[in-house]
């Protein structure tokens, strides 16, 4: 974790609001990647967490969607909207696929991830769900409320329970529903900083320059 307390409290408008926790959540993702391997090594939370099965998509996109992720991912109004304008920038994740990034005004962003020519996901942020997550079955990504996309691999880590992450951060994960988990965010003075909970889809978090993704099976994952 940052030892500065000044940049932790220049950070609170993204980590609590007043004594509650900032509850965050990802507006659209998918929860499921079939790299190599995958299907051998993927979590029971991960597999509890594929609530549809959509067409299969290149390079390695398996198509399984969350419930959250279904309506735009199909073309809806909404999966429209960023596609009428050019991005404002394109950035490589680190598995090789593509994330465009389009900036919708007032703080919201929109990334494409696009691999071989396709969208295969899509993340939005919005006024009240202030940063977006995804994990793509070992590949996390976290967009911010300042159109930032930080992508990692690995690090997972299935919940409930409670996890040292990336940081110095501190996570208490605990399962509040069917496809539904809460993370609690614990900073080094063991109080509670934010709250992620998911609610059928993926939710991502910027704490204090450390990327933090919860899944919608549990899997929690940060990355400094």
């Amino acid at each position: 974790m940052r030892s500065s307390t000044t940049a932790r409290i220049a950070r609170r408008r993204s980590l609590r609001v007043g004594a509650a926790a900032l509850t965050a959540a990802a507006g659209l993702s998918l929860v499921a990647w079939s790299g190599s391997g995958a299907a051998d090594t993927e979590s029971a939370g991960r597999t509890s967490a594929r609530a549809a099965v959509a067409d299969a998509s290149p390079a390695g996109w398996s198509g399984l969607q969350s419930v959250g992720a279904k309506a735009a991912l199909a073309g809806g109004t909404r999966a429209a909207t960023a596609k009428s304008a050019s991005p404002i920038r394109t950035q490589t994740l680190v598995d090789g696929s593509t994330a465009k990034i389009y900036d919708l005004g007032n703080q919201r962003y929109r990334a494409e991830i696009v691999s071989r020519g396709a969208v295969v996901a899509t993340l939005q942020t919005t006024e009240e769900e202030i940063d977006a997550g995804l994990d793509a079955n070992d590949m996390f990504v976290v967009l911010t409320m300042g159109g930032e996309v930080h992508s990692w691999m690995g690090g997972g880590q299935q919940g409930p329970g409670t996890f040292h992450l990336a940081g110095g951060w501190t996570a208490k994960v605990t399962k509040i529903g069917e496809l539904r988990y809460r993370a609690q965010i614990i900073g080094l003075d063991g109080s509670v900083d934010a709250t992620l909970e998911t609610k059928g889809h993926d939710v991502g978090l910027d704490a204090n320059g450390v990327p933090i993704v919860l899944s919608a099976g549990g899997v929690i994952s940060a990355h400094e």
